[in-house]
């Protein structure tokens, strides 16, 4: 890929330093890309040109007097919708929050902005960013850039379908339910969901929180086209690196053993009775495994670190206890009244909603040991193992269906069809004990849609998978542009 719209942003990086490619000109060429693409994705609707081009030229006579601001000095980007950026909305795609200015710069637009990136909009989210499809009442509906007439996922589904469309050189989305890994996924990109608590989460609010950063399982992480622009990213969004524990931050050291991709000791994962995943995606699975086998890689499959009903029942509560703690008293009031209308043995996904989301502190306690329980079961699959590698979901991106609950919201899967909601366990697998997982592309279904896997490491051990995704990128699958995109010459 030749295009400059397609480039790495650590290759545009280089090329700006080196003075062959001026950070005007870099976010000029994304303007025109959104101006002539973006009505039919709908991935940017909100753009901060004026004040861009004047940090863009700031960048370039910067340069011109030796000055370098950082590994991402003049690199224009965007951010997902929900991290505030001064003077730009932060609606959450709510309607009631349509006239919601941030008065200040999340932690992580700060960091970004320090390296010397050229923030110039943001993208699109599903409304409440509780969605695998990206629609609101304030902004609309993305479109997924490898067909319309599908979703690009969410809720960082603005952010990979600008990615994949050639709209920005980086994107800052996160991830509680796979908003991260699941657009990676559907639209052909990268995304790195980190351990939790290494990025800050402080600004990703429509209120500003004393405890940002105890949000339960949520976390800050980068999107881009490149493994190595997420190795970039997290260098910036993690420095000064430090964790969240109960007492605070502290300083830590990446779990960093420096294995060498061809001797990693790789878990395969193709498919879980508690989400049935199609045949296309574990087709990819399985020519990944052949190719790993190929170069030497010692691979087990079928071997799972912990029991996957488990799994699921503790994510589902957890995640509900943390996306209902902060509702209004009427809608807690209601999502009791529906939790009551459920049986105490009911284990389907509403009932699980409906309880995690008012569940007591007791509840919680309990929910939690039985996650330590977990966290240990998968500490031990990881001295026999260093990496595991599994779905993101359960197909390729889906047709755009907006209507009803999303457990009522079918999709087809081997011939029959599954409520949308199954996919979340993968989402879950790694994410309810806080582990670092990297989307990468495998390549393309039969009908043309990207297929991605994640590759889930121990806690701490973000380099590992982002040495692994870099790996995949050179030897295996590089950034391929969907044709609507790439058929737009740029530059």
């Amino acid at each position: 890929m030749t295009d400059t719209a397609f480039l790495p942003a650590h290759e545009l990086a280089a090329r700006i330093r080196r003075g062959e490619l001026s950070a005007v000109a870099l976010l000029q060429l994304y303007l025109d890309r959104i101006a002539r693409l973006d009505p039919q994705i709908n991935a940017v609707p909100v753009l901060d040109a004026e004040r861009a081009m004047l940090r863009a030229e700031a960048a370039d006579a910067a340069l011109a007097r030796g000055e370098n601001w950082g590994p991402l000095h003049g690199v224009a980007m965007t951010v997902k919708e929900a991290f505030n950026v001064t003077g730009l909305p932060t609606t959450y795609g709510l309607e009631a929050f349509r006239d919601n200015i941030a008065r200040s710069d999340a932690l992580t637009v700060q960091r970004l902005q320090a390296a010397g990136a050229v923030i110039f909009g943001k993208t699109n989210v599903p409304a409440s960013l509780a969605d695998w499809q990206s629609f609101n009442p304030v902004y609309g509906t993305t479109n997924n850039p490898w067909d319309l007439t599908r979703t690009p996922g969410g809720s960082s589904g603005g952010s990979a379908a600008a990615l994949a469309a050639g709209f920005t050189a980086l994107e800052l989305g996160s991830d509680i339910g796979a908003s991260i890994r699941n657009p990676a996924h559907y639209c052909g990109v990268w995304g790195h969901k980190p351990t939790w608590g290494v990025v800050p989460l402080a600004g990703h609010e429509l209120r500003p929180r004393e405890c940002a950063d105890n949000f339960d399982i949520a976390v800050a992480g980068p999107l881009a086209r490149s493994a190595f622009d997420l190795a970039l990213a997290m260098d910036v969004l993690c420095a000064p690196l430090s964790a969240m524990t109960p007492l605070g931050r502290v300083p830590l050291a990446w779990q960093d053993r420096g294995t060498p991709p061809r001797r990693a000791r790789v878990a395969m994962l193709f498919d879980d009775a508690e989400a049935e995943v199609d045949h296309s995606v574990q087709r990819a699975l399985h020519r990944l495994t052949d190719f790993l086998r190929s170069q030497g890689v010692v691979v087990t499959e079928g071997l799972r670190p912990v029991d996957s009903a488990e799994a699921n029942d503790v994510y589902t509560h957890l995640l509900r206890a943390a996306t209902g703690a902060h509702y209004d008293a009427a809608t807690y009031d209601q999502a009791q009244q529906r939790a009551r209308g459920y049986a105490a043995g009911d284990s389907s996904h509403p009932a699980r909603h409906y309880r995690g989301n008012t569940m007591t502190q007791r509840d919680w306690v309990q929910f939690n040991e039985r996650r330590m329980r977990l966290q240990r079961q998968w500490a031990a699959f990881f001295e026999q193992h260093d990496l595991l590698i599994c779905p993101v979901a359960t197909t390729p991106a889906f047709q755009h269906n907006p209507q009803g609950e999303r457990w009522d919201r079918m999709i087809p899967v081997n011939g029959h069809t599954q409520p949308s909601t199954d996919a979340l366990f993968w989402a879950g697998y790694p994410g309810v004990v806080g582990l670092p997982a990297t989307a990468v592309p495998l390549g393309l279904s039969d009908d043309g849609l990207p297929i991605g896997a994640q590759i889930i490491g121990p806690l701490f051990a973000d380099p590992d998978c982002l040495r692994f995704a870099q790996w995949l990128e050179c030897e295996y699958r590089a950034f391929v542009a969907p044709p609507l995109a790439s058929a737009v010459g740029s530059a």
